[in-house]
This record gives structure tokens, sequence and C-alpha cells, in this order.
């Protein structure tokens, strides 16, 4: 069957404008930056205000990071009560919220785990401002003295690039968010010398040969003619669990979420509720998702409406209103910050395949939520666009495309 064609945000993103339209966030609409000004839009339906962390891209080939800032309001978040173990909470979820709703055994699970992180550019203040995030809600140290904690350059040297306050941003709320869901796991970031897909995924392919069996890569861009050569460059890894976000503009496709060769992570609106879970996820407006132009379909993908690769396989909270709490001191940052966007999770579902333990030689962990869907809440409703109601823009019982087959309920769907 060919693939439904959006009337919106599904159209391919030319990385050559100097500004691309955001889905709307509700009733408002965000404003990607101009390449050297971050933008800030108000959404009068959350109530707050949200800007990217990083510069649109200007070149072809080259990616963006997909975090957003809170700049002003207060989120649905804000001092998450089960997270108060300081004498004043940050706003936003912290780690207790994250693990009870998804179910992630924490307390237990990861140990001996190596989550990597892939950005772009240095953030120097990573290891300070790591420890203030997990000082804050009683995590176990994570340093380089301990051997919890490695930074590294794209080659796995320590020639680290120039500073970027906004992939500064993005690397805190990474760090953060593995943190969050695997308190044990080891963390490995590993440093691009530029936003380029070539430096970004000769980072992916030091994390691997350095040793990590998940890998987070919380940035994408538009499709091209390019990808396949990048899958097999950069993503066809067996046996290594590479988790990609799936973009903050709404219904359409991003690289690398579309590659075949990995987890892409849509995005949800996280809020208590009052059903046997204590929780409920709904499609956040914001979440890309679609049908790849150029990606085969992975065979465990059995959706009709696309027949090449559907975008995004599972999800979980990314609405900057129902936003993450993290810690960021680097430059203009102002210490405690509520952020949002599929670059939260990213870091939380390959935290949470580093809970279900190394996968097997050879495996493609990107199957393994196809195989185990009972082990997931399923999300069935909210939109992220217009697509002539498709299952591709829509929440719906079972597989849909911006959340994918649903978040976790603990481990189960992300073991081999």
């Amino acid at each position: 069957m060919s693939p439904v064609t959006p009337t919106r945000g599904g159209r391919k993103l030319r990385r050559t404008l100097p500004s691309v339209a955001l889905a709307s966030l509700a009733t408002a609409a965000l404003v990607l930056a101009a390449p050297a000004v971050q933008a800030a839009a108000a959404s009068t339906a959350h109530g707050v205000t949200v800007a990217h962390s990083c510069a649109a891209p200007t070149q072809q080939n080259v990616m963006a990071c997909n975090a957003l800032k809170v700049t002003s309001g207060t989120p649905k978040s804000a001092h998450a009560e089960s997270d108060l173990t300081a004498a004043a909470a940050p706003s936003g979820y912290g780690p207790a919220s994250l693990q009870a709703a998804y179910n992630l055994p924490s307390a237990t699970g990861g140990s001996g785990q190596t989550v990597a992180i892939v950005d772009a550019y240095d953030d120097p203040n990573a290891e300070a401002d790591l420890a203030v995030y997990r000082s804050q809600y009683g995590l176990s140290a994570c340093t380089t003295a301990n051997g919890c904690f490695k930074k590294v350059d794209q080659n796995g040297g320590t020639g680290y690039p120039r500073g970027d306050s906004g992939w500064a941003e993005e690397i805190s709320l990474d760090l953060d968010m593995v943190s969050a869901a695997c308190p044990n796991c080891k963390i490995l970031l590993v440093e691009a010398g530029s936003a380029s897909m070539t430096n970004l995924g000769t980072a992916v392919n030091t994390a691997v040969r350095l040793g990590a069996k998940f890998v987070s890569n919380s940035y994408g861009g538009s499709e091209s003619s390019s990808d396949a050569t990048y899958d097999s460059s950069y993503f066809n890894h067996p046996g290594v669990a590479i988790t990609v976000s799936s973009g903050d503009n709404g219904y359409g496709v991003e690289y690398p979420a579309a590659s075949k060769y990995v987890t892409a992570v849509g995005g949800t609106s996280l809020n208590t509720a009052s059903n046997s879970r204590g929780w409920t996820d709904t499609v956040w407006s914001g979440a890309g998702s679609g049908c790849s132009a150029y990606d085969a379909k992975p065979s465990w993908q059995t959706d009709s409406g696309c027949a090449r690769r559907t975008v995004a396989d599972v999800s979980a909270v990314a609405d900057p209103n129902t936003g993450v709490a993290v810690y960021d001191s680097y430059r203009s940052a102002t210490g405690w910050m509520v952020f949002g966007g599929t670059s939260a999770s990213s870091p939380l579902i390959a935290a949470t395949y580093a809970l279900a333990g190394a996968p097997s030689s050879g495996s493609s962990p990107a199957s393994f939520p196809y195989a185990h869907t009972s082990a997931l809440y399923d999300v069935t409703s909210g939109s992220n666009g217009s697509c002539s109601g498709s299952y591709l823009c829509t929440g719906t019982t079972g597989y849909d495309g911006p959340s994918g087959l649903g978040v976790p309920n603990g481990t189960a769907a992300f073991t081999g």
C-alpha cells in the first residue's frame, strides 16, 4: 500500500531553510531556531514557553538536537511530590516519577551495563553537572574517578571539540535521563567534532568499539538519498541497541530515526492518573512520525499503511509541559531547568534496554518490542498532525506512528 500523503509536517524538511515550521503544541505554534538564534514561542494551551536548544541546520546532512527547554510558565510536571528528596525539589519529573511511570526496576537493574550518549561539540561541565543531578535525587556518584563516567571525542581520545551551549544542554538532558532510568548503569559520552552526520556517525562507531551495547542519539535532520550509505556505515551494529529520537516537528520523518537498524523513539505527554497504573500517556503533538521516503521496511514491522520504514517504534515522555528536570550550568545556562522533546525519550529508552540486559550477539534489538507488545503500555489517544486520520499521525489501539507500540511497562519488551 502506498504511504499516506501528509498535508502538513510530513513533507520532507529542507536543511537549507533558515527556519522550519514546528508542529503545533495543542493550539499554538513553535518555531525552530534560525541558524544563529534560538527560538522561543508561547503555547497558550499548555501554559509554557519553550526554546530549541540547538540552532536549525543550514547545510545538507547536518543534524540538530531535539531538546526543548521551558523558558517560562509552569509545567504540569512541576514539583512531583515523589521526587522530594532534597529541601527544594526542581520542577519537572525526576527519577522516582519516571521509574514509577514506566515500572522500571532501576534499584536493581543495569549493573555492569554501559549506555553511550552521542552528541555534537563539547560540554566542559558535563561531569560536574551530572554530579549535581545525581546528588539532588540521592543517586550514587557517577564519576571518571570511580569508573562510572567516561567522556571521549569522536575517535575515542581526549581531543574534545569546541564547546557549544545548546548542545551542552542536550548532553545534560541525555546524561540525566540515563541516570534517572538506570542509576546503576555506566555512562559513556562520545562528543562528535560537529553536527554533521559523518562526525556523529563516527561517534556512534566509536561508542560501539569501546564496548557500549546501548547507544542513544537525540538528534535528527531531513531524510536524503545518502541515508542508505549512512545506515551501512554507522548504524548496522548487530547486538547493539541504538535508539534515536523521532523529532520535535510533529508529523514527518527525520533521519537517523528512519534507519531500519535503530529503535525510533517517539514522544508522549505523561500525566498522573487515577487508574491502576497511576499514570497515563497520550501522543505529544510535537513527536515525529510517518513513512520514510528512503529506508526499507524492517521485517518485524507489519503495518500496512507504509511500504517503507515507519517511524516510530516505541515512545516515552517528551512533552515540555510534562517535562523532566535537568541540571546544566555551561555558559548561559541557569542551573535547574525543565526539558522536553524526543531528546528526553531516546535516552530513557536506551537506559530501559540496559535495564533489560545486554542483547545477544548478532541480534536486532530494534525488533525486540515487536515480539513483546503485551509488555508495553499502549498509547491510544492524541495526534501530531494531519494525515487523513491515519494511524501514522494519530494515537490508536495497537501500533501507531507517534507512539509506536507504546511506552515501557517494565523491561520485558526490550529483551531478545
